[in-house]
């Protein structure tokens, strides 16, 4: 990636607080440190707790992860990226789980380690292109299967307790982490997951989990399992919003559907058809995966959304806000055709080259 392109993020990161100039630690106020960090989550359990452990810690713990387990989608690398970077210019230290082991366990890759392990290196370059923050040495790539090795003793009982304190109805519950639902025939590695990556937190010594919606329930777990073994202070769940497949009805991307999302590699042809053949309903803004990617996407990378258009259509517009542009696209001032050509537009800016 380009540098401006990573310039644009860490801009839109740092215009995300008012009166802020800065994205170092010591120029913010606990209050604008609050405000960037919160501005990740749709959900926040508890802001209460989170304002408390930024007054009391100079540099918390933040919980990120993933499995290795195929194509990087643009939420997975636009989104992971801008949201870490907000966390790094709050003065929070980042571990990055790379679940190798867990993809096994998933059967991922077709279970084999070393392909496996090839995707999670890909995935890696694909963050430094396009303009993490690892330069100030905040960000940690940790293995799991590295790691857990390394310091098994404390690792494997701490899952075991886990296992314990729940029944396997409360473990099932938390399916949704791994893409599978309570109805599926699990395999006994898949219902061994969940109370690993509850381990996981606590292994990490994470004092929060910045994962996304559907990782919710396991770290929910956590927070139980914190009132079983009556530890005081809960990891805080920050949990960020999950963009919907480009398809009508579509509430996750889906890297079997070649249509459902844009990924990091696409070229600006396969971007371009994908956005013209997605959903996007004229003046309808709730569930409208186009609007989505702006408000997700677009919105926080560049700070606006250009729209142009002919004299006899309106003419340029530049937004500031998703507010106005969902205002204009309700009242059908904004044609569908033109915003889909203005997001194209502005997905190829970031993924070019």
């Amino acid at each position: 990636m380009e540098q401006p392109n990573a310039a644009s993020a860490t801009e839109a990161i740092e215009s995300t607080v008012e009166s802020s100039n800065s994205n170092s630690n010591h120029e913010l106020s606990l209050e604008q440190r609050f405000q960037i960090i919160r501005s990740i989550g749709e959900e926040c359990i508890q802001d209460e707790e989170l304002r408390n452990l930024l007054a009391k810690k100079p540099e918390p713990v933040c919980y990120d992860g993933f499995e290795p387990s195929g194509r990087m989608h643009i939420a997975q690398g636009v989104m992971k990226t801008i949201n870490v970077n907000k966390l790094i210019s709050s003065g929070c230290r980042v571990k990055i789980w790379i679940a190798d082991w867990f993809a096994k366990l998933n059967n991922k890759m077709g279970g084999d380690l070393k392909k496996i392990e090839t995707v999670g290196r890909y995935l890696i370059e694909i963050w430094k292109a396009v303009g993490m923050d690892l330069e100030g040495g905040k960000v940690e790539f940790l293995w799991s299967s590295k790691e857990i090795n390394s310091r098994a003793d404390e690792y494997w009982p701490l899952v075991l307790d886990i296992a314990q304190k729940n029944n396997l109805k409360r473990i099932i519950r938390c399916s949704q982490i791994m893409g599978r639902s309570e109805t599926e025939e699990l395999t006994a590695a898949q219902i061994f997951y969940p109370c690993m990556q509850c381990a996981d937190i606590f292994f990490l010594k994470a004092d929060i989990c910045q994962l996304g919606m559907d990782q919710r329930k396991v770290n929910v777990l956590a927070r139980e399992y914190c009132d079983d073994i009556k530890r005081k202070n809960k990891p805080i769940i920050l949990s960020h919003h999950m963009l919907p497949g480009l398809q009508e009805g579509q509430e996750k991307m889906s890297k079997s559907d070649p249509l459902s999302s844009i990924f990091m590699e696409d070229e600006e042809a396969e971007v371009n058809l994908k956005i013209k053949k997605a959903f996007c309903p004229p003046k309808v803004v709730g569930k409208n995966p186009c609007l989505e990617y702006v408000k997700y996407l677009i919105l926080p990378w560049f700070n606006e959304f250009k729209v142009e258009r002919g004299a006899a259509n309106g003419g340029d517009k530049t937004f500031k806000n998703f507010e106005e542009l969902a205002a204009d696209y309700e009242s059908g001032e904004l044609h569908p055709a033109d915003l889909k050509s203005a997001l194209s537009k502005s997905l190829n800016k970031i993924l070019e080259v």
